[in-house]
């Protein structure tokens, strides 16, 4: 496990007096599936931080990168049904690995974290014919090819969406280095 996760881990337990195992027990007794159902009720129940709830909704559903046993899994599954956008993501990697070598790749159940001291971005295969690039620049305004995300609950501030591999350029390379610089 990363220090960042077990940071959190130590700081969930100080914060609510309870540990990460006894809150999957609570959230399992509820029998919520999804994320965003587990998210919710943290949220207005407990009165959870979007990242504390994130991190209960994850290692309950054993969705994020430490709970799976095979993260390439996590990544084969993404793209399941839509592997016309594997390019995009495999030429991404590449781009962003060459920014340094504190890159992290987090693969999660929809979603790739890259996190360097702290997430900076999100690689989505969002549908069949939609990739998105969320991307952590709060207080950037729109701009170009950026556009404010109002939609992933604090994640990510903006986002980029494509189509093909084609749309990698260097306007779109220029910002996921913005967002990866301002982690640091």
């Amino acid at each position: 496990m990363d220090q960042a996760a077990q940071t959190m881990i130590d700081n969930l337990e100080k914060n609510t007096g309870k540990s990460l195992e006894e809150w999957i027990g609570i959230v399992k007794k509820e029998n919520f599936k999804k994320h965003g159902e587990i998210l919710k009720f943290l949220k207005t129940e407990h009165n959870f931080t979007h990242g504390f709830a994130n991190l209960v909704a994850h290692k309950t559903l054993k969705s994020d990168a430490g709970s799976a046993t095979d993260t390439d899994e996590l990544v084969t599954k993404q793209y399941k049904g839509k592997e016309q956008f594997l390019p995009i993501y495999e030429k991404l990697s590449t781009e962003i690995k060459g920014f340094g070598p504190d890159v992290e790749f987090a693969p999660k159940n929809s979603y790739v974290s890259l996190r360097r001291k702290k997430q900076f971005a999100m690689l989505i295969p969002a549908t069949k014919t939609r990739y998105e690039i969320g991307l952590n620049l709060k207080g950037h305004p729109a701009e170009g090819i950026l556009q404010l995300d109002t939609k992933t609950n604090g994640m990510c501030s903006h986002k980029i969406h494509l189509s093909n591999e084609s749309d990698i350029n260097s306007e779109l390379i220029g910002w996921i280095k913005k967002a990866y610089e301002a982690a640091g």
